[in-house]
């Protein structure tokens, strides 16, 4: 048997040589080098039959079997990072990922920012609709709206065609919000690739098919233009090893059903997963969403603690006599007031790594950004409440020949802890409610979870409708045990 898998591998390293250009040795080499490695995969989110999680959380698809199998083969690690689909590509981009395998189109745009592996899916793309719709064809949109996802092949095809036939397409982030976008009467028809919607729609999600399979790209996985070649060639081999041995057909049967080869759609042979009612459903997801309820808490409290620090520095900045501390913390306020939360997560996400070599993990990215945000409030809440004191006091502790800084942690700061303690109050619930932002950077909080559910059972409604019952009842038990601190403080 030992022997057998050698000589798979010697003939599969022996095809990707002469598909690469490159020499056996060199092949040799890369495979040799990997092993015994760990590399950071990046994938999307909610990509059913790709990449979404199961009932029991873990992280299932075509993409995720394909990506584990080769590492067995090749005798690599993988830790992979669920981050969405332009995330995942960023994170490519930026270093903070070695490989990216989510469904990405090889295409000679994406050639001039990546290295490709071979290809390992051919797809193309549909035209879908709601079941009670009576469009039958692209001759069927004129005037009216259609939903694409960014950076898709559905999307490329339907703006080349737009035109044409006298659409206006809207560009979103999932394939389930846009079967809630039709759904839902905002939008007439969706264009994306064909196995997701045949999946979709063996789902049950209300969909059907009303035109052929257009001819499309086919699927790489990704790395940076000119690192991690060792990788790529080892991938490459690994796959032709998956498609010679048979594992590759059975992954893709699997997920695909039997007739996946076919340019026609017949949903039939793909495994319906049974669906539970409303309270099956609440008790199905309860284990991700609490897990999402403790990192979201988690990642606020962490957040809060700096925010608090930082609020009270720069509060005491914006008193100052000093009219540098006053323009320091000034600027410090206009700019984290100014500008978007994401905007600062994608920055010490994205940016850092590329232009200090600085690798921060997803959680320490959303702390410091929560922090740097809700600070910039704080700020403004602690200068409000120190000049809310009466100044009265504090010319009768300068009477008595307090210091200035006597006065004020004596006398200035107690009273102001007390004016201000409600405005922080709900700041930190706020910041519960912003951390939400940072699922763009594939944190795992509340809503994260949500979205990782609702990809794989694509009732995107009631996982939604729950979610806001999880946050109302955090919120609201996290209120309580805030005021009960605020009337413990105030005794």
């Amino acid at each position: 048997m030992a022997d057998e898998s050698t000589d798979a591998q010697a003939t599969a390293q022996q095809q990707v040589a002469g598909s690469m250009g490159i020499s056996l040795e060199e092949v040799r080499e890369a495979c040799e080098a990997v092993r015994g490695k760990t590399y950071v995969v990046a994938t999307d989110t909610t990509f059913a039959p790709f990449e979404y999680r199961d009932t029991a959380g873990n992280l299932v698809g075509i993409d995720m079997d394909l990506i584990r199998d080769v590492a067995d083969k090749m005798g690599f690690s993988v830790k992979i990072d669920s981050l969405g689909f332009n995330a995942a590509m960023l994170a490519v981009d930026s270093g903070n990922a070695d490989l990216c395998i989510a469904g990405a189109s090889i295409t000679d745009e994406r050639k001039q920012t990546y290295d490709f592996t071979d290809p390992y899916f051919d797809s193309g793309v549909l035209m879908a609709v709601s079941e009670s719709s009576d469009i039958t064809g692209y001759e069927d949109l004129a005037d009216k709206t259609v939903v694409v996802k960014t950076g898709t092949e559905g999307e490329t095809f339907a703006k080349s065609i737009a035109e044409k036939y006298g659409f206006r397409t809207v560009s979103v982030d999932q394939s389930s919000t846009m079967v809630q976008m039709v759904q839902a009467g905002q939008a007439e028809a969706m264009f994306d690739d064909y196995p997701i919607v045949a999946y979709g729609i063996a789902q049950g999600n209300g969909m059907k098919a009303v035109t052929e399979k257009e001819a499309g790209n086919s699927y790489g996985a990704v790395v940076k233009k000119g690192e991690n070649r060792d990788l790529l060639i080892a991938f490459n081999v690994g796959l032709a090893e998956l498609q010679a041995d048979g594992t590759y057909d059975r992954i893709m049967t699997q997920y695909l059903g039997d007739n996946w080869t076919s340019d026609s759609l017949d949903t039939s042979a793909i495994v319906q997963s049974e669906q539970p009612g409303f309270i099956g459903l609440l008790v199905q997801s309860a284990p991700a969403l609490l897990e999402g309820v403790k990192n979201t808490l988690l990642v606020t409290v962490v957040a809060f603690a700096g925010a608090m620090v930082l609020g009270i520095v720069f509060g005491l900045f914006k008193v100052a006599h000093s009219k540098v501390l006053k323009a320091i913390a000034g600027f410090y306020v206009w700019l984290f007031r100014g500008t978007p939360l994401l905007i600062w997560a994608f920055f010490f996400y994205f940016a850092v790594p590329q232009m200090f070599g600085i690798k921060l993990s997803v959680f320490a990215v959303g702390a410091i950004a929560l922090a740097l945000n809700a600070g910039a409030y704080i700020t403004e809440i602690v200068r409000g409440a120190i000049q809310s004191v009466d100044p009265g006091q504090t010319e009768a502790a300068r009477c008595l020949g307090c210091s200035a800084g006597l006065t004020m942690r004596s006398i200035v700061l107690p009273q102001a802890a007390k004016i201000a303690t409600p405005s922080l109050i709900n700041q930190l619930i706020i910041m519960v409610k912003d951390s939400s932002i940072l699922l763009a950077i594939g944190f795992g909080e509340l809503l994260y979870q949500a979205q990782q559910i609702y990809a794989a059972n694509l009732r995107v409604a009631e996982v939604l409708f729950i979610v806001a019952l999880f946050y109302l009842v955090t919120i609201s038990l996290l209120t309580m045990l805030a005021n009960w601190a605020t009337r413990r403080f105030a005794e």
